[in-house]
């Protein structure tokens, strides 16, 4: 860890999210004080592991009512912080209106962030929860990139508002991000771009897609095989540290793609096998592409996404997170082992 300024508060968006919520734990216990962003201050149920985390750390947790949507709604909390997170955005498949569901809040989330630092004098550095998103949408990108791997220097260009627009939603926010961030000079940005984060939370049952894929794995969904779709994956907390290096290292600059493992769901779930394969139905078997093809509208997929991620190898570069960060990967059936015993206990599944 970091040497980290615990004289100064420390604001996170979004706080009782996925990765918020273990970011703000580890401010928390490192003494700082925290000026967490909620949609309800009032919510003492949804607020209960944090303030538990609080009751037993040095730090101090102050909570404020923000909406991401409206402007100034940030400007009490970010009052006197030195560091500004912004990990607040919506990461879900479940949604009807992608514009109003995923790009707004997203946009004009990181917007209206942005902005309020540009006008809070205290502010010295803001690190946003960008995403690998934000450089590919699908693994056949990969094989474009210099030299067929992904690196900080790639942007996403084939996600649109039509095709995967939780994609499309971290590119131009983080675009934005750094729009804004060059049109100042108060504070400095640094963006932090994870592939598809696992692992426990610190409470209660976060509304992330990672934790709707892994009930699916732990409920039978694909007892009969899975698809080998590439992705990169890492660790939740791996996620956090990396965030509180971003802030609190003088010379950290730029994007990181925080990745831990380049793998696909079959491998990955395979991992969990030799701990829990005689109590869950866990797949044991590669779907072969042509079918995952043909069934891909029935459980919701498009045949886009199948050709250009099934059976097809994903490549990032995860140095610069090593070499400026410090971070050292957790292995991924800790991970993995880690999150599905996370969610036993909170009951997404139970034994058949």
């Amino acid at each position: 860890m970091v040497e980290i300024d615990k004289a100064t508060p420390a604001l996170v968006t979004g706080a009782t999210g996925y990765v918020a919520g273990w970011i703000v734990k580890y401010l928390l216990e490192a003494g700082v004080t925290v000026h967490a962003t909620v949609r309800d201050p009032q919510d003492t149920a949804k607020l209960r592991f944090l303030n538990e985390i609080a009751k037993n750390s040095p730090g101090e947790l102050r909570f404020f009512k923000a909406d991401l949507l409206e402007e100034g709604a940030f400007g009490p909390a970010m009052q006197g912080v030195g560091t500004v997170f912004h990990t607040a955005s919506p990461f879900t498949s479940d949604f009807t209106d992608a514009q109003k569901q995923l790009i707004d809040p997203a946009l004009l989330g990181t917007r209206n962030v942005l902005v309020q630092a540009t006008n809070e004098p205290s502010v010295k550095r803001v690190v946003v929860t960008s995403s690998c998103a934000a450089i590919y949408t699908d693994a056949a990108d990969c094989a474009k990139a210099p030299g067929g791997v992904l690196t900080e220097a790639v942007w996403n260009r084939t996600a649109s508002l039509a095709y995967q627009p939780y994609s499309y939603s971290k590119t131009v926010a983080e675009q934005e991000a750094w729009r804004i961030a060059k049109s100042q000079s108060a504070w400095d940005l640094v963006t932090i771009n994870p592939c598809l984060v696992m692992g426990p939370a610190i409470g209660g049952k976060p509304t992330s897609e990672s934790f709707a894929i892994m009930q699916r794995v732990g409920g039978g969904d694909f007892k009969s095989g899975a698809p080998r779709i590439a992705m990169g994956m890492v660790d939740v907390r791996d996620v956090a540290e990396a965030h509180i290096a971003a802030a609190y290292t003088p010379e950290a600059s730029g994007r990181h793609i925080t990745c831990g493992h380049s793998t696909d769901i079959l491998s990955a779930m395979m991992l969990l096998a030799p701990k829990y394969g005689a109590d869950y139905p866990l797949p044991k078997r590669a779907l072969p592409k042509w079918l995952v093809w043909l069934v891909a509208p029935m459980v919701g997929l498009e045949r886009a996404f199948i050709a250009g991620n099934v059976n097809i190898a994903f490549k990032a570069d995860n140095g610069k997170s090593k070499r400026d960060l410090g971070l050292s990967y957790r292995p991924l059936q800790e991970t993995l082992e880690d999150m599905f015993e996370y969610m036993i206990g909170q009951g997404y599944f139970k034994k058949p």
